[in-house]
C-alpha cells in the first residue's frame, strides 16, 4: 500500500469517527448493554479499520462496516462473560438482542433505526445527572471526543473529567436510568435538557470562556453537528428548529469577528459580504417555521433576535426597536438576568446610551451577573459615550478582572487605554463568567 492510499485510509476513518461516532456507539449499547463495554468495542471497531481497510479497501458503507464490528465485538465480550442476556441497571426497558445476521444493514439506506441515537442522547442528558455531567457525557458519547479532550474544552484536569465522567455512568446504573425514547408526555422536558446541553457547547465555544482564541471551532461544529442529529431525528419539534436556527445564524458571522490581526471587530465594524449566506438564509426559513409554535421557544425568539441582525445589509439598518420588542416578549416567556442585560444594551441602541445605562444599573445588584463580564463591559461603553470617562474606566478595568479570553481582554485593553486608564498586569487565574 502506498503511502496516499495510506493517508486516504486514515482520512476516511477519521471522516467516519466525526459523521458516524454516535450511531455506531448508540447501537452497539443496545447489545452491549453498558456503557463501558460499549464505547471499548466501538474505539476497537475504529482501530481495527485502519488495518483492515488498508488490506482490503474501504468500504462502500463505513459506517455499516463499523456498526457490525463493534457489534459483533460486543456480542463476543458477552459471550466470554457468560451473560449475553444479562440485565443490566442501565437498560431497565427490554431490547432484544440480536444475532449476527441482524448487524448488517443498520445504516441510513439500509434500514436505520434513528431511535438508538435519540436514545443515548436523552440517557446522557437526563435530568437526575447535573449540568457539567450531562455536557460531559454528551461530548464524550455523542462526539466521541476522548476524555482529554473534554478536559480541555471546560478547562479542569483530566483526571478530573475522568471522575466526572465516570461519576455520571455510574449514577445512571445506580439510579436505573433506562436506555429508551421517554414516553410522549415526558419528551419535551428531556428534549429541554438535551437542547441546553447543545446550546452551552455552542456558547462556550462560540467566545471561549478563557485561551489565546476567540472561537473553538471543534465545539462550534460538533454541537451544530448535533443540534442537525436532533433536528433529523425530530423533525417536527419547534424548539429544535429554533436552536438549530440560533445557531446557524449567530455562527454565520464567524469569519468576520476578529481581524487580520486577530483584533476583536464589533458588529457594526464586520464586513456583513463575508458572513455565511446560505446559513443566513437556512436559519432564516428555520426562524419562520419555528416562530409559528405558541408560545415560541426562547430559541427561537433569540433566533429571531439573531436574524434581524443576519439580514440587516448594514449597521446602520439594524431595527433595534424590533429587537427590543422581541426582547421584551423573551423576558416575559424566559425571565433571566443574562437576557435581562441583551435587552438593556438593545435598550441603548435603540434610544440612547442614557436609557441603556439606566437599564443596566438596574440589573446591579443581580447575583447570577455578580461575576459577569459583559455586563461592566456594557456599562463601560455607554459611560465613555456619556462622556463619564473616570467611571467608564472603572468599569473597563473591572470587565478586565472578570475576562479571561485573549482577544476579548485586548479589546478592553485598547477601550481602557483611549479613556486613559492603565491595564496594568494580567491578573493570574482572571476568567469570565459564562451565560448559557
Amino acid at each position: 500500500m502506498t503511502v496516499d492510499d495510506m493517508s486516504a485510509v486514515a482520512a476516511a476513518v477519521a471522516d467516519a469517527h466525526r459523521r458516524e461516532w454516535a450511531f455506531v456507539l448508540a447501537a452497539t449499547v443496545r447489545v452491549a448493554r453498558d456503557l463501558d463495554v460499549a464505547e471499548e468495542c466501538v474505539q476497537e471497531a475504529f482501530a481495527t479499520a485502519l488495518t483492515d481497510w488498508r488490506a482490503h479497501g474501504i468500504p462502500a458503507r463505513p459506517g455499516a462496516w463499523l456498526t457490525t464490528a463493534a457489534k459483533r465485538r460486543a456480542l463476543n465480550v458477552l459471550r466470554h462473560r457468560g451473560v449475553e442476556r444479562r440485565a443490566l441497571p442501565l437498560l431497565v426497558d427490554e431490547v432484544a438482542v440480536p444475532g449476527p445476521d441482524d448487524l448488517l444493514d443498520e445504516r441510513p439506506g439500509g434500514g436505520e433505526i434513528p431511535d438508538d441515537r435519540l436514545r443515548l442522547i436523552v440517557t446522557c442528558c437526563h435530568p437526575a445527572l447535573d449540568r457539567p455531567a450531562q455536557v460531559a457525557l454528551t461530548l464524550r458519547l455523542m462526539c466521541g471526543l476522548s476524555t482529554a479532550e473534554v478536559a480541555r474544552a471546560f478547562l479542569v484536569s483530566e483526571p478530573t473529567m475522568a471522575a466526572r465522567i465516570t461519576r455520571a455512568k455510574k449514577k445512571i446504573a445506580v439510579a436505573r436510568i433506562p436506555y429508551r425514547v421517554p414516553a410522549a408526555d415526558e419528551l419535551p422536558e428531556r428534549v429541554d435538557a438535551v437542547l441546553a446541553v447543545i446550546h452551552l457547547l455552542f456558547t462556550t465555544g462560540h467566545t471561549t470562556p478563557a485561551g489565546d482564541d476567540l472561537v473553538r471551532r471543534d465545539l462550534v461544529e460538533r454541537s451544530v453537528e448535533l443540534c442537525r442529529m436532533l433536528r433529523r431525528l425530530l423533525p417536527r419539534d419547534p424548539a429544535v428548529a429554533g436552536l438549530l436556527a440560533l445557531l446557524l445564524l449567530t455562527d454565520a458571522r464567524r469569519e468576520t469577528r476578529t481581524g487580520p490581526d486577530g483584533r476583536l471587530l464589533l458588529l457594526e465594524e464586520q464586513d456583513r459580504s463575508r458572513w455565511d449566506a446560505a446559513a443566513i438564509a437556512e436559519g432564516a426559513a428555520l426562524v419562520r417555521e419555528a416562530l409559528r409554535a405558541r408560545p415560541p421557544s426562547r430559541y427561537a425568539l433569540q433566533a429571531a433576535i439573531a436574524a434581524v441582525h443576519a439580514e440587516s445589509p448594514t449597521w446602520g439598518d439594524t431595527d433595534w426597536h424590533e429587537i427590543v420588542a422581541l426582547y421584551d416578549v423573551l423576558t416575559r416567556l424566559w425571565p433571566s438576568p443574562v437576557v435581562a442585560l441583551n435587552r438593556a444594551v438593545a435598550v441603548g441602541f435603540a434610544y440612547g446610551a442614557a436609557a441603556g445605562l439606566a437599564a443596566l444599573d438596574v440589573l446591579a445588584g443581580e447575583p447570577q451577573l455578580a461575576g459577569y463580564g459583559y455586563l461592566a463591559a456594557a456599562r463601560a461603553d455607554f459611560l465613555r459615550q456619556l462622556g463619564r470617562v473616570e467611571d467608564a474606566r472603572e468599569a473597563y478595568t473591572e470587565a478586565l478582572l472578570l475576562t479571561g479570553n485573549a482577544v476579548e481582554r485586548e479589546f478592553l485593553t485598547g477601550r481602557l487605554r483611549a479613556v486613559g486608564g492603565d491595564p496594568g498586569p494580567t491578573p493570574p487565574g482572571s476568567g469570565s463568567a459564562r451565560a448559557h
